[in-house]
């Protein structure tokens, strides 16, 4: 079973579809901490502000429940703030504590540069693959993921990142450390390279 961790702060509809679309029939939405203790692997979405996201994984009591998850050793997968929420902290929310399950500097994208750039950025990059297996196995460097971000990882450790992109900073756009994997791109709204990836998560 995989569990859409929800809290209330999550793109759950669309994770969902795409998981439907790849052949995945168990699919369980929870914010009930023993389904999630349950569940073979986990995936928690975001959109909005941190500091929000954050308060709403604390209200709902899940903050905990995903930090053993992860310490079960099973699968994991962050997605956008999901990628950013597993980090101590970001500029968007000052003071506010993140799962600190990763290391890392999770800032505002500049747009200083000289460089017709908007922020938030939202719109299509290419990735510059590190490390071809995991959930990016059969993935071609240079493949084309989708972004909304204003806000930009970058890991304390070189070596979990996986996948990096450019836009007027480098980006470090998925990071994989034991069996956390997470990505600030939205592979559910990255057409086929994106269920691709979700594929490879489902099979790890």
């Amino acid at each position: 079973m995989i569990a859409l961790i929800d809290y209330g702060a999550g793109n759950i509809q669309s994770v969902i579809k795409a998981l439907e679309y790849i052949g995945c029939d168990d699919i369980c939405v929870t914010s009930d901490k023993s389904v999630l203790a349950s569940a073979d692997a986990a995936i928690l979405p975001g959109v909005g502000s941190f500091g929000h996201a954050m308060e709403c994984l604390n209200n709902s009591g899940l903050t905990d429940a995903v930090k053993e998850f992860i310490a079960a050793d099973k699968p994991f997968l962050g997605i956008c703030l999901g990628l950013q929420m597993l980090f101590e902290e970001s500029e968007e929310s000052p003071g506010v504590q993140g799962l600190g399950v990763l290391k890392g500097k999770i800032s505002l994208i500049p747009c200083d540069y000289g460089m017709d750039l908007k922020i938030p950025h939202i719109g299509w990059n290419s990735l510059d693959i590190k490390k071809p297996d995991g959930i990016f196995k059969d993935i071609p460097n240079d493949a084309y993921v989708y972004f909304v971000h204003s806000y930009y990882l970058k890991a304390d450790d070189e070596n979990i990142v996986t996948a990096t992109t450019e836009y007027g900073v480098h980006i470090h756009a998925s990071v994989e450390k034991e069996n956390v994997f997470a990505c600030q791109f939205h592979p559910e709204k990255s057409s086929d390279v994106g269920l691709h990836i979700l594929k490879n998560f489902v099979e790890l």
